[in-house]
């Protein structure tokens, strides 16, 4: 019943174009190497902040779906990724391209992005309302318990190395703390600065780290033209062999998808190496991978599109985010006051339910969008780098100054920026930076109102079995990375 009224919310002709603008969007962007959904959706934040809440959510998680699809366009016809996602994709779609089947590679990428997204969406409709029911017991122990484990997982999974997650998550909760105190109305780190008492906005700290930083560190490294992409020859459609060979490898990269992106440390990135991995040891004729085979396009493009899925339960049910773009989405959220997590579906029923019929408007869209105009995403990449960054950087200020006209609001977008720069030149993660900003003052809060509740006592996250088992799952997942890491040293020593 409720994902009957979001189908009727959806499919006003208002929805429906954000939906399209969305998907646009998205493909577009996942086509430019470099430029994600992530720096997309935060680029957009503050333009969308006076639109219509539903309708702006719509259209972000189109770019979301648009920009893991379009990765695999210069994934397969330039062999350059457009999104982390897409790197298995070009493993072997690059081949096909090479040999003539660049169409058949693409086709399989789209149809396979529908089948599972499709597939992923359901399983959005159907489980979110149960995850539902149990959150709605949580106490503030459990809240504080489960925020530990997104802080942990995201910091840990992350970049190059746990610790410098846990870094860039400590300056996110150093800048939440920012602003006045919720329970005691005192101001706390703001220097004096009047502008500072209503805390750091979420839209320049992203804005800032992920369009500025991108733009600068692009700036640094002189990139010179890009290589020319493959030329599609023949039809794009696939012959009868080529669908016998990928219907399966959608439903198992379907299969693989969703859960994992799910997960606190999931995202798309693992689940394209696992399907990649199992088509590879159940095909008939493994010597066809690295060859062209088109099990290896058809798999990953399916987990890689319901992983994206994936992401939206958690998002809407707890909100946590469970990579870069859900981050910045979860932002999004809070630019309209409305905060993810069990009491989304009962304030907000008609805005989530909208949301979630739209996955499935904006599943048909990609896929009669994709196909028609792949000469037009592949003529997206003659477009100048130095054009491109320059023009990311002037509506990432524009954009901010219309949000909140203040030369201090301007100063911080370029700081966060030299940040963003500084992070990417050494490595450091992003996303834990923004998660740490969104979910620091809930964190604070709810530790502070369970410590109210039990006068003090810090034993009471550890009398709950439920925030126990949760805080138990943090310490694991903090301490396994460092341990993992030891151990192959100690391997590589002995060797």
């Amino acid at each position: 019943m409720f994902l009957a009224e979001g189908f009727t919310q959806a499919l006003t002709p208002m929805n429906l174009v954000f939906a399209l603008v969305g998907v646009f969007l998205g493909t577009a962007v996942g086509v430019l190497p470099g430029i994600g959904p992530a720096l997309t959706v935060a680029l957009l934040l503050p333009v969308t902040f006076k639109l219509d809440p539903g309708g702006s959510l719509i259209m972000f998680a189109g770019i979301y779906y648009g920009g893991m699809y379009g990765g695999s366009t210069t994934a397969i016809l330039l062999n350059t990724p457009g999104e982390a996602a897409s790197v298995v994709t070009a493993l072997e779609g690059n081949k096909m391209a090479r040999q003539g089947r660049g169409g058949p590679a693409l086709a399989t990428a789209a149809i396979g992005s529908f089948v599972a997204a499709l597939v992923a969406t359901i399983g959005i409709a159907f489980l979110a309302p149960v995850i539902v029911e149990i959150a709605v017991r949580f106490g503030p122990w459990d809240y504080f318990a489960l925020m530990m484990i997104a802080f942990v997982t995201v910091s840990a999974t992350f970049g190059s190395s746990p610790l410098k997650g846990l870094t860039s998550l400590a300056l996110g909760l150093w800048l939440g703390l920012i602003g006045i105190d919720q329970l005691t109305g005192q101001a706390r780190l703001t220097f004096g600065v009047p502008q500072l008492l209503d805390g750091i906005e979420v839209t320049t700290l992203a804005v800032g780290l992920f369009a500025i930083g991108e733009a600068l560190l692009i700036a640094s490294q002189h990139r010179t033209s890009p290589a020319q992409p493959i030329p599609v020859k023949g039809s794009v459609w696939m012959n009868r062999q080529d669908w016998s060979r990928s219907w399966k490898p959608w439903l198992r990269g379907a299969a693989i998808g969703f859960p994992i992106g799910g997960l606190p440390a999931g995202g798309a990135e693992v689940p394209t190496f696992l399907s990649y991995n199992l088509e590879r040891k159940l095909c008939r004729d493994p010597e066809a991978f690295g060859n062209g085979a088109i099990e290896g396009v058809a798999g990953p493009e399916a987990a890689n599109n319901a992983s994206a899925a994936g992401t939206m339960v958690p998002l809407l049910t707890l909100g946590l985010p469970t990579s870069a773009t859900a981050a910045v989405m979860l932002a999004g959220f809070q630019q309209y006051n409305i905060q993810p997590g069990p009491l989304l579906f009962a304030q907000h029923a008609d805005i989530v339910w909208a949301l979630i019929a739209s996955l499935f408007i904006a599943n048909v869209m990609l896929l009669f969008l994709n196909l028609p105009l792949v000469g037009l995403w592949v003529r997206l990449l003659a477009i100048p780098t130095p054009w491109l960054y320059a023009g990311i950087m002037v509506f990432a200020a524009m954009g901010t100054i219309a949000a909140n006209p203040s030369i201090v609001e301007l100063l911080l977008l370029v700081a966060f920026g030299a940040a963003g720069f500084l992070m990417r030149r050494y490595n450091y993660p992003i996303a834990p930076a923004v998660v740490g900003l969104i979910l620091g003052p809930m964190a604070d809060l709810q530790m502070r109102r369970a410590l109210q509740i039990s006068l003090g006592d810090p034993m009471v996250f550890l009398e709950h079995w439920s925030s126990a088992l949760m805080l138990a799952i943090a310490a694991i997942a903090l301490v396994a990375p460092f341990i993992f890491r030891g151990l192959s040293r100690f391997q590589a020593d002995e060797d």
